[in-house]
């Protein structure tokens, strides 16, 4: 993709060769359930190997970073390779450029071509929450819309980006992203919404057991197992 820093990706990817762990690649796509081939590496060793190169190797500008990071994700042959493209997203050097509404574009693909929930998870609370919170007015009509999106992924993210908001969680878009999957059978979506609860509980728990008791006829056993887990 124009703009991308290739140096940079041939860089990571060399690190997460010189890491991988064989013993450990079979194990981890078979709990992924995953048809992209894994390295074997553990979240603390890919950490590790790539803090460096991150550190030391900056992008110079928005549009860099974008295309680096999907260029690395698009082209990706080893599961851990995504996981660094998110990193990449992550990293405190661009927070600025990851909390721009224009980054929503970005995190949409990576939602939609990830399609699975180590992918999906990551990207919605840790990339899409931020930018929600940082600009509530543009970005909730867009959850919203993935809310009712056809595409199963959208509608998880939508429910799951606001874990770890605490007391700004904003409870009526959390409500309307609920109610509009409640009685989908989809497992992730009934498992997601259950999360989401229960995450949420930590900070106000009269807020779920109030959401719950209200919403028990629309929401399935599971949503209501994992959203009344701590309660």
């Amino acid at each position: 993709m124009p703009g991308a820093d290739q140096g940079l990706i041939d860089d990571i990817r060399a690190a997460l060769a010189a890491v991988a762990d064989p013993a450990k690649a079979a194990p981890m796509q078979a709990y992924t359930k995953s048809s992209m081939a894994c390295h074997g590496i553990l979240k603390p060793a890919r950490l590790t190997a790539l803090r460096p190169l991150l550190r030391e190797h900056t992008l110079p500008d928005r549009v860099s970073w974008e295309a680096t990071v999907r260029t690395l994700w698009d082209g990706a042959s080893f599961r851990e390779e995504r996981y660094a493209a998110i990193d990449v997203a992550r990293h405190r050097a661009y927070s600025a450029w990851a909390t721009d509404t224009r980054s929503m574009d970005l995190y949409d693909h990576l939602i939609v071509t990830g399609a699975w929930w180590d992918y999906v998870d990551d990207v919605a609370i840790r990339l899409v929450g931020p930018v929600l919170r940082a600009h509530r007015a543009e970005v909730t009509p867009m959850v919203l819309g993935w809310a009712r999106d056809g595409h199963k992924w959208r509608r998880r993210a939508a429910v799951i980006c606001q874990i770890g908001a605490r007391d700004v969680t904003d409870t009526a878009l959390l409500t309307a992203c609920i109610r509009v999957n409640a009685g989908d059978p989809d497992f992730f979506l009934r498992k997601g919404i259950g999360w989401a609860l229960r995450e949420h509980a930590k900070t106000n728990p009269n807020w779920v057991r109030t959401f719950v008791a209200t919403h028990r006829d629309r929401l399935s056993p599971l949503s209501i197992r994992e959203a009344t887990k701590h309660l």
